[in-house]
């Protein structure tokens, strides 16, 4: 994508940033706008045909590579590997982007305990580990930005994925709960709220004609919101300019919620 008519964060270049679910979506148009701004980058992502693919494409655009680690975040301890590869090969983190999610609808009726905690260990429980691996090494050099992504599902009374939804509401609280245990040591927590973005995933699946409606109807700002839109609030988020910003959500979902 062309983003030269856009911020420039003199702050992010040579920075390590850290990203999950990287490989499409939202979190290929972090991925790029990291790549762009000159910041070392590394992701995990359990796709690896879609990865390799945009790996290959950034090497091509911009001469240079992110790190691409494949990985399920349902495995804490492959995560954690995972963040000591880019330690080992990059150096030590100073951006998390807490990216990585799964959607998919779901009948409150038809959900098992199994399903429950599968849904959970998607959506929730790799945020804190993650972070849990990355901020002993920002405390012992006092400087750090985590970003955490929620969803505006919860906030409009979504229904037809109550795991999803319960798990995504649980971000803020983690976020101000982490922000205040890490802000002593100058490191700052935040979430970034998507409304319905226009992904690839979400046009096939899930985006018909009464969506289309609802966006029309619901959102302030008419259009529509895409990857690079929530791109932009992270980079803001990770850089320098947002070094009082702590403890607070960012949303961007074009005046819907």
């Amino acid at each position: 994508m062309d983003l030269s008519n856009l911020a420039r964060y003199p702050s992010l270049k040579d920075k390590v940033v850290f990203i999950t679910g990287g490989g499409t979506g939202i979190g290929a148009a972090i991925v790029e706008s990291f790549v762009d701004q000159g910041s070392r980058v590394a992701f995990v992502d359990i796709d690896v045909a879609g990865s390799s693919k945009l790996v290959d494409a950034l090497q091509a655009q911009y001469g240079r590579k992110p790190l691409f680690i494949p990985c399920d975040l349902k495995d804490i301890g492959a995560l954690r590997e995972a963040v000591g590869q880019v330690t080992r090969e990059l150096g030590d983190v100073d951006v998390l982007v807490n990216n990585a999610a799964n959607d998919t609808r779901h009948k409150w009726q038809d959900v098992t305990p199994e399903y429950w905690d599968e849904r959970q260990a998607i959506n929730i429980r790799p945020m804190f580990f993650a972070i849990q691996a990355v901020a002993p090494r920002m405390v012992e050099r006092r400087a750090g930005s985590i970003i955490n992504l929620g969803s505006v599902s919860w906030k409009n009374a979504n229904g037809g994925m109550p795991a999803y939804t319960t798990a995504k509401s649980a971000v803020n609280g983690l976020t101000r709960g982490m922000a205040r245990d890490l802000g002593q040591h100058h490191i700052r927590v935040n979430t970034v709220v998507p409304g319905w973005v226009m992904t690839e995933r979400q046009l096939n699946l899930w985006v018909d004609a009464k969506g289309e409606r609802e966006m029309d109807e619901r959102q302030c700002l008419a259009g529509r919101v895409k990857p690079i839109d929530i791109a932009r609030m992270v980079l803001y988020l990770g850089s320098d300019d947002a070094k009082m910003c702590s403890a607070q959500e960012f949303v961007v979902d074009a005046g819907w919620a």
